[in-house]
């Protein structure tokens, strides 16, 4: 089962749409009750669609959400990204529970994309396969940077004086020394300091 890219039901939508604590222009304040009791069910059907999921922890209790939404509130819902935080607890089969968050994106009745947070960990669907780490989301942000500048992998290379492997390898995950981040941000017409921040190399450090 994949997680995002799945159709959403409508009383699911509604769930993740209730948000009684913040005022939209035109919307009825306070809004109508939904029936928030989908959203368990909604969850743990995501999780445990996880391989490594330990299904004797499930999500009992959601609050109302949320939202940090982008896009024009005028344009309509079915092109509309919205993404909505949902708190709640999530209860093993032994008694022990912890603190639950959901961050869902979905545009109309589709869901973009899933993360949650149970405790202090963040979790989300795994890209690589077991056994391999977890590629650095740098490489889909650079990929996705010089395709709309239209440069090639090969000019990359060339103007930012490094091997082409060392660009296939950035774009697939690999993250970048601060000299890669530096020469890269030069091709790109960026910021030193926005590739490193993209990066994850914001700390400060001059090394």
């Amino acid at each position: 089962m994949e997680i995002a890219n799945r159709a959403l039901t409508a009383d699911v939508i509604a769930a993740l749409r209730y948000w009684p604590s913040v005022i939209w222009g035109g919307q009825k304040n306070p809004p109508d009750p939904v029936d928030m009791t989908v959203l368990p069910p909604f969850f743990n059907e995501v999780l445990q669609s996880l391989p490594w999921w330990n299904r004797d922890w499930k999500v009992e209790r959601v609050q109302p959400g949320l939202p940090a939404e982008t896009g024009d509130h005028r344009c309509e819902p079915a092109v509309r990204f919205t993404e909505v935080s949902i708190p709640g607890t999530v209860a093993s089969g032994n008694g022990e529970s912890l603190p639950f968050l959901a961050k869902v994106g979905f545009t109309g009745d589709w869901l973009i994309r899933f993360q949650a947070k149970i405790g202090d960990v963040v979790i989300g669907p795994a890209v690589a396969p077991a056994g391999r780490s977890e590629p650095h989301p740098f490489g889909r942000m650079l990929t996705g940077l010089m395709d709309l500048r239209g440069i090639p992998v090969r000019e990359m290379a060339r103007g930012a004086g490094l091997s082409m492997s060392t660009i296939h390898m950035l774009r697939r995950g690999h993250n970048p020394n601060l000299l890669q981040a530096r020469l890269i941000a030069g091709i790109l017409d960026m910021s030193e300091a926005d590739v490193r921040v993209i990066a994850g190399l914001d700390d400060g450090s001059t090394q």
